[in-house]
């Protein structure tokens, strides 16, 4: 005889089913990132080569919806829309909560675009503050310097303060 599934297990403890398969959330020992760090993941790749090619992100968006494997999720093309879409807008709030003498365009790129999305969805309000900025910290210390966590965490907090 078998034991209790998975499902039952957490509904025996009130524990989810991402908190009975592991901290990512993986049945059966896999280990997989939640989906919406990918998405995020994916949108700053794509703003990123965007820059980097001097192209326009919402075309890279397009090719790689059409051309990529895995595909782009939904949330992936909101990112990246939204921070095309309100860039003048984003980049001046950032600027205006970084440290004197700095300026976006000295930040390291991999930075101003993580700076770029987190700044999109603190002001789009949808996700709560505090996972923005986890989320965005998260990116900064997988993509970027040693001292960039901390950098992002400041100037996002400062960000988040001045419009809760």
């Amino acid at each position: 005889m078998t034991g209790p599934t998975r499902a039952e297990r957490a509904d025996a403890t009130g524990a989810s089913h991402a908190e009975q398969s592991g901290p990512t959330g993986a049945a059966h020992g896999e280990r997989t990132q939640p989906t919406r760090h990918k998405a995020r993941k994916r949108a700053v790749d794509i703003l990123f080569e965007a820059e980097l090619r001097e192209t326009d992100p919402l075309e890279t968006l397009a090719v790689r919806m059409t051309d990529a494997a895995p595909p782009v999720r939904e949330f992936t093309a909101q990112l990246v829309r939204g921070v095309v879409g309100g860039q003048p807008d984003l980049d001046h709030e950032i600027a205006a909560h970084l440290a004197e003498g700095w300026t976006l365009l000295r930040l390291p790129r991999v930075d101003r675009t993580v700076l770029r999305i987190a700044t999109y969805e603190l002001t789009a309000g949808e996700t709560p503050a505090p996972v923005v900025i986890a989320e965005a910290v998260k990116l900064a210390a997988e993509l970027s310097t040693d001292e960039s966590p901390a950098f992002v965490n400041a100037v996002l907090a400062a960000i988040s303060t001045a419009h809760p």
